[in-house]
């Protein structure tokens, strides 16, 4: 079975769908959370996640509704208004109603968006190792956040954060994402080029902050 991992999407349109046509079909699809939040196109990735993901709720899917947290955070606020401005009720309720964590396959994979004991803490490469007293009996653990794609065996899982698609911050601004192999629980992880000109014209049209476009070029 081949399962494709994705994350972060956060509303940027031209990365998901260059992420979903490099991928091509798939068993399953999985979202590590945070569909929403900082790029243009929120209605549309909500719906797109809704009709073939499944997805975990990441801290912006969380907040859309409340986002008064990230005021202090221009980028962050601005996208998270906009995001509740253009979803309808039924997106808002159904990102509300996102779990926090997924298991499948007999719990052989678990997927949050964070880290799995601590909600909204970073575990950035360095860090997956401190992970190992928060692992279960899983053959792969995935989890998203830092927007930056790495995999790394921590005693007999292997945990896996794909990458962001709509906002990578590891210097590499193609979007990312990953793959399972449940036959041996491998996972391979990919880049794909997208668009990203249309996306800083949209967020532009959209009067979100400049900063918002310009970080999408150096994937930071």
């Amino acid at each position: 079975m081949q399962i494709g991992v994705i994350a972060d999407v956060h509303a940027n349109r031209p990365a998901l769908l260059a992420v979903l046509e490099a991928l091509g079909p798939v068993d399953h699809l999985l979202c590590a959370g945070d569909i929403v939040g900082y790029n243009p196109y929120p209605a549309w990735c909500v719906n797109r996640a809704q009709e073939s993901m499944l997805c975990v709720q990441g801290n912006h899917d969380r907040l859309v509704d409340a986002p008064e947290p990230y005021r202090s955070n221009q980028m962050a606020y601005a996208g998270l208004c906009y995001a509740q401005e253009q979803l309808c009720e039924n997106q808002l309720r159904w990102l509300d109603s996102l779990p926090e964590e997924r298991t499948l396959i007999d719990g052989a994979i678990r997927m949050v968006h964070s880290h799995p004991a601590n909600r909204d803490q970073y575990v950035r490469p360095a860090q997956f190792s401190t992970l190992e007293p928060h692992l279960r009996e899983e053959a792969v653990l995935i989890l998203g956040h830092t927007h930056m794609q790495h995999t790394e065996r921590v005693g007999e899982t292997l945990v896996c954060n794909p990458g962001s698609v709509g906002q990578p911050r590891d210097g590499d601004p193609r979007a990312g994402y990953a793959v399972i192999d449940t036959e041996s629980y491998s996972v391979t992880t990919h880049r794909v080029t997208y668009d990203i000109e249309t996306v800083q014209h949209a967020i532009e049209a959209a009067d979100l902050p400049s900063e918002t476009a310009d970080r999408l070029n150096a994937g930071r």
